[in-house]
């Protein structure tokens, strides 16, 4: 299969099934289509994609993990604790016949092994204090190399918290999410989030 450009990455993913149900308790938001085609192709020029091992923690509707699949990677594990939110995402690999994606419903905390490289997209921790340091830590004990999202203004704390792991960043940049009216709190269309995303390697011991 010829590689998959940019662009025409960004709409394959935009074309993904949304969320069935979302579900405020674990703050589940769908990673823009155009930022997830921008990380996924860094990520790939960096060669953390192809033929890799791949994990997509909290994988929700699967668009980190489809992309990983269509830029190469040899094998994508995609976790998360909603079954309707991994129903869609087999759906949409499946109408995209990619076979080397395993679509696991699990707490990630349960999740054992090894991988070359972790893409999360982690609750925040509004809702659920902490949640956010759970993933790290599940990230930096499955994967060489992680991807993974946070609020701006956690900046401080993520980067200290990745160097008391084992971590180090070595990439950082902030985009802006622009995310839909979703549920019924939401005052707006849609909201503005600003959000770093972060490229981190496990320090050797």
């Amino acid at each position: 299969m010829d590689r998959i450009g940019k662009k025409r990455l960004e709409i394959v993913l935009e074309g993904c099934e949304p969320f069935p149900v979302p579900k405020v308790w674990l703050e589940q938001y769908t990673v823009p289509a155009r930022e997830a085609a921008e990380l996924l192709y860094t990520a790939f020029l960096k060669g953390d994609i192809e033929g890799k091992r791949v994990y997509d923690l909290g994988c929700g509707t699967g668009r980190l993990a489809i992309g990983a699949a269509l830029l190469g990677a040899r094998e994508v594990v995609g976790v998360d604790v909603d079954p309707e939110a991994l129903e869609a995402a087999e759906r949409s690999a499946g109408r995209l016949s990619l076979g080397n994606i395993r679509w696991t419903l699990s707490d990630i905390k349960d999740i054992k092994g090894e991988c070359d490289t972790v893409f999360q997209n982690p609750p925040f921790g509004v809702q659920r204090g902490g949640a956010d340091r759970t993933f790290l830590e599940k990230a930096l004990e499955l994967g060489k190399v992680i991807y993974t999202m946070h609020k701006t203004e956690t900046r401080e704390f993520v980067v200290g918290y990745v160097e008391k792991l084992g971590g180090k960043v070595t990439d950082l940049a902030k985009v802006g999410f622009r995310l839909p009216h979703t549920y019924a709190f939401h005052r707006k269309a849609a909201k503005t989030v600003q959000v770093d995303i972060y490229r981190i390697v496990k320090r050797r011991r």
